[in-house]
């Protein structure tokens, strides 16, 4: 796709979303975002117990914030905080 910003589809309730920056952040393929309450406070412990950033929160439009982390094995965690 090319598309300034990150296309989102939902599909029986599950969000998709196809960032056409991918690649240039690092991606190599699908990266699954759980769903949470609060993500200031989940980034907070997940830094404290060692993971580093790999994309600080942002809003990726109407109020919708993710972030990523790598965990210390190397894992990269999602997080997705709705509107």
């Amino acid at each position: 796709m090319d598309e300034p910003y990150c296309v989102g589809y939902r599909v029986a309730g599950q969000d998709i979303g196809l960032d056409p920056h991918g690649h240039s952040k690092g991606m190599t393929g699908p990266l699954a975002h759980r769903h949470v309450d609060d993500i200031e406070a989940d980034v907070k412990k997940l830094l404290e117990a060692g993971a580093e950033t790999v994309q600080a929160i942002q809003d990726v439009g109407g109020g919708r914030l993710t972030a990523s982390l790598k965990d210390a094995d190397g894992n990269v965690i999602g997080l997705i905080q709705p509107a």
